[in-house]
């Protein structure tokens, strides 16, 4: 079995509403030196396979069908075995 870290954040270019009111905010608490904040999402997902190459094909599977939207959002992951 393989247990995967999965983070998707808006790719560089679209604009984070999201991120910019935290920033703000965390501005107004006297955080003065926090430059940037970009909102993301964070996934588990254990897969019950024994070959890392079937875990890694269905991971991708499930990010670009389900997970994540390509247009917009970007993704990555950490692949670890199970024991």
């Amino acid at each position: 079995m393989w247990r995967a870290e999965i983070h998707v954040t808006l790719k560089d270019k679209v604009l984070d509403p999201q991120g910019k009111a935290v920033k703000n905010s965390l501005e107004s608490l006297g955080y003065g030196a926090v430059e940037k904040v970009r909102i993301g999402k964070y996934f588990e997902v254990v897969l019950d396979t024994d070959v890392r190459a079937e875990a890694e094909r269905q991971l991708d599977e499930i990010c670009r069908r389900v997970l994540v939207n390509p247009v917009i959002e970007q993704y990555t992951y950490q692949l670890a075995e199970v024991l």
